[in-house]
């Protein structure tokens, strides 16, 4: 009896059990049985509703073989659940799913790899299918926590602990690929699980570079030389298809974990694996979202202030590749926000370095003083790299813009500076955040291409830059220059004109250029006297060298290209022989160098500038001129003077005429149409035109009407001159009106030139009393008030008084009496 009722259980056992026994052969070497396999395939699909039962005797099975040690048995297990998996797609499979991931997880926490590894294979291609309904309660967060946990193994065996990093590294993509599409996982995105996946992945690529500066270089494949799968390439693909799947909102969680690993394992010095990962997530997310990144960044930058130099010197280059890839799309509003930030850390850098050079000098220990003065300056060149670079990058209309921003933090002398307070930095200090700035400035101009001169240098831009061209600092002047150059060359034709020479032809250089527009004429009506004035006064401070001639020289050249019409021409011939005679007449005692290095600055530039108008005459007169000083005075020209030791004469002889150009003989080869060149006998002087000197023109202005009151008014005892034929005869007589008129001229110019401020000021108030009295007396004549019965209003020491006149006393018109 009792062996009767045990031979008849098993018919009674379920069908799916006995399907799913019947899948596992006596041997587990054999492998999983096909046909019983096919049958219980079919059974799944035509009874769905038995998935989750079989899902359950599967994973009691499973159980069970894991706990006894019969892997054979589990793999066999888990294929027969990966083939369910991939033929069962009905509204039934959910409750198998959550038996197959339970399996799943029971292999990922055993101590054996090829377990592990096994369970990862079957989420794996679980995480490929696509689901047609999504799951409501479905998590995946011991599976992140596992699969981390693997991308981090230290087993003993290099080749095991591949396999396991790989897998690990598969799991987060599948946990990665399961979730971001469906709206319902948006958990994933939660700080608590990027935490994990961000860094996990960063440990894998960063493996990978520790290994190729080891002596292993060359970019990682996904698959290595042995046929093995590369952990980094893998991490790498990872991150890439999470960054590139990350929302709006979730930009912020991705990042944060980047930056944090990087400062846990100190991978900002060196920066190499900062940069690469940084290059990785801009080119990997969506181009929109980059200003989030580059707002990460900077609040890092900022939570980082009192780091180590390099520290922040590498945050800075990370920064510098960012914008440089966002500057080529769009980076919202946080353009004038880099500056900013990057201005203020310039400013603290420098207070850092000036600090540690104040703390040097009081103490003993310099070497590690200078060591961190240089690695200040490393910080400082890295930020203006990335503001040179960034605004570089960006389109014309932003440039501007940035162009006007960085200039309004450039500290100049009179002028109000709200960010950076040159008092407490110093005269050495402003000066290093003058030359830095000015630097970045020559990044972001360069390349600079504006239709109209007035929009790319407008007052509140062209005023700060010429007043620091005044500076008696030849490093500032020649930054100075050198922004000019950027913004008015767009032809680029300064390459052509590089180094102060004599050229022979300049038709060989081939030289860019187009009419002047009316836009640029009136530009240059407006501001050419600013830019002559500050040329002229530029060109004879004492600490020139070489360099500040070869810059002066392209911007003479570079006016003459793009921005010269015939009254600039003959304004720039004025401007010259004004050097030319400066230099002669040697007021203000200029150093040998000077004077030679300026005469040879204005044959350089006639030169050129004979050739760019074609004109025979003027050519040949210049030539002329130039010839004779080579043979007698080498010195006034670019070719000798520049070079190192050049003899130089102890004074220049005024007498030799022909050494030196002469006005009169150009006026004669202008003479013509096109040319006015009757104003090349009026010599030049300097215009001031800022706020100040317009005060001064206006006192000009009351000066010249005095005079003419003066003239025009009749004296209290005039005299009456006799009118005879020798006074009509002088009359008539202009010969030498002309030489007093010029003469006059001169002594008011050497006047107001040479004569202390205050007896100008004094000269021109007494001018200003003078005209107040003629006028208050003219007013006194002619604006009197008719007296009336009433009385008329007399003042006497401040008090009012009202004199009444009789009727019969007043006197009446004619016609008004009848």
């Amino acid at each position: 009896m009792p062996a009767g009722v045990c031979g008849c259980c098993g018919p009674l056992r379920p069908r799916y059990k006995r399907l799913v026994d019947n899948i596992f052969p006596e041997d587990p070497k054999d492998g999983l049985s096909k046909s019983d396999m096919e049958k219980l395939t079919f059974y799944a699909v035509s009874a769905p509703e038995k998935l989750d039962r079989i899902g359950a005797y599967l994973a009691e099975r499973l159980s069970r073989d894991v706990v006894r040690h019969r892997y054979g048995y589990v793999v066999i297990a888990m294929e027969a659940l990966d083939q369910l998996l991939m033929a069962c797609h009905s509204q039934s499979i959910k409750p198998f799913v959550e038996s197959f991931l339970h399996m799943v997880a029971k292999l990922l926490e055993s101590r054996e790899p090829d377990l592990q590894v096994l369970g990862t294979n079957s989420f794996v291609k679980f995480a490929n299918i696509e689901e047609d309904t999504p799951s409501y309660h479905r998590r995946y967060d011991f599976f992140v926590s596992q699969f981390s946990a693997m991308c981090h193994s230290t087993h003993e065996d290099p080749e095991t602990r591949t396999r396991i990093r790989v897998a690990g590294i598969k799991g987060l993509q599948g946990v990665v690929r399961k979730t971001v599409n469906d709206e319902l996982q948006a958990i994933i995105w939660e700080p608590q699980h990027m935490d994990k996946l961000i860094p996990s992945m960063l440990f894998n690529m960063q493996d990978s570079e520790d290994l190729d500066r080891a002596g292993h270089p060359g970019t990682p494949s996904v698959v290595g030389q042995d046929g093995e799968e590369n952990p980094a390439a893998l991490a790498e693909s990872c991150f890439r298809e999470l960054l590139g799947r990350a929302a709006y909102g979730n930009m912020n969680n991705a990042v944060r974990p980047v930056l944090v690993h990087l400062d846990n394992h100190h991978l900002w010095d060196p920066n190499e694996f900062a940069v690469s990962c940084f290059r990785i997530i801009m080119y990997s997310i969506q181009a929109q979202h980059s200003h989030h990144v580059i707002q990460q960044v900077l609040s890092h930058l900022d939570n980082n202030n009192k780091n180590t130099p390099r520290v922040r010197a590498g945050i800075v280059q990370v920064l510098l590749e960012t914008v440089a890839i966002a500057a080529k799309g769009s980076v919202g509003p946080t353009v004038l926000e880099v500056f900013n930030t990057l201005l203020k850390h310039l400013r603290m850098s420098v207070d850092f370095e000036l600090g540690d050079s104040s703390r040097r000098n009081s103490s003993t220990s310099v070497s590690s003083a200078r060591g961190k003065e240089s690695e200040e300056r490393i910080v400082q060149n890295a930020i203006i790299q990335t503001i040179g670079f960034f605004g570089g990058n960006l389109p014309d209309y932003q440039r501007a813009e940035v162009m006007m921003f960085i200039m309004g933090k450039v500290p100049v002398y009179g002028t109000p500076c709200h960010t950076l307070d040159t008092v407490k930095i110093g005269h050495h200090g402003t000066k290093r955040i003058q030359t830095m700035l000015l630097s970045s400035l020559i990044m972001v101009t360069s390349g600079f291409k504006s239709k109209s001169m007035a929009a790319a240098l407008p007052p509140p831009f062209l005023d700060p830059l010429f007043s620091i061209s005044l500076m008696e600092d030849s490093e500032l002047r020649q930054l100075v220059l050198e922004i000019l150059h950027n913004i008015i060359d767009r032809h680029d034709n300064r390459a052509k004109l590089r180094g102060i020479r004599i050229i022979p032809n300049v038709a060989a250089l081939k030289i860019k250029r187009e009419k002047i527009s009316k836009q640029d004429v009136a530009f240059m009506k407006k501001h050419g006297q600013q830019l002559y004035r500050h040329i002229y006064l530029g060109v004879k401070e004492e600490d020139n060298v070489h360099k500040n001639f070869e810059l002066l020289f392209t911007t003479l050249a570079v006016l003459t290209i793009e921005l010269a019409n015939e009254d600039v021409v003959i304004d720039l011939i004025r401007l010259a022989i004004a050097l030319q005679d400066m230099v002669l007449s040697n007021e203000e005692n200029m150093p040998m160098f000077i004077r030679c290095g300026i005469m040879a600055l204005v044959a350089a530039y006639l030169n050129f500038l004979s050739q760019m108008i074609a004109n025979p005459p003027f050519c040949q007169h210049v030539s002329k001129v130039i010839e004779l000083r080579n043979m007698d005075a080498p010195y006034l020209l670019p070719e000798h003077v520049f070079r190192d030791k050049c003899p130089l004469p102890e004074s220049l002889d005024k007498e030799d005429r022909l050494l030196y150009f002469q006005t009169a003989d150009m006026a004669e080869c202008l003479a013509g149409p096109g040319y006015n060149a009757e104003r090349l006998s009026v010599p030049y002087v300097p215009q001031v035109t800022d706020r100040l000197t317009r005060r001064k023109s206006f006192v000009d202005t009351i000066s010249l009407q005095v005079d003419i009151m003066s003239n025009s008014l009749p004296d209290k005892s005039p005299l009456a001159e006799e009118i005879t034929f020798e006074t009509l005869k002088k009359a008539i007589d202009t010969t030498g009106l002309e030489e007093q008129e010029r003469e006059k001229r001169r002594q008011v110019m050497e006047k107001f030139q040479k004569a202390p401020f205050e007896e100008i000021a004094a000269h021109c108030e007494s001018k200003a009393n003078m005209l107040h009295d003629r006028l208050a007396q003219i007013f006194e004549l002619t604006i009197r008030p008719p007296p009336s019965p009433s009385g008329v209003v007399s003042i006497s020491a401040g008090h009012t008084q009202h004199q009444s006149v009789p009727v019969y006393e007043m006197k009446f018109p004619d016609l008004c009496v009848y």
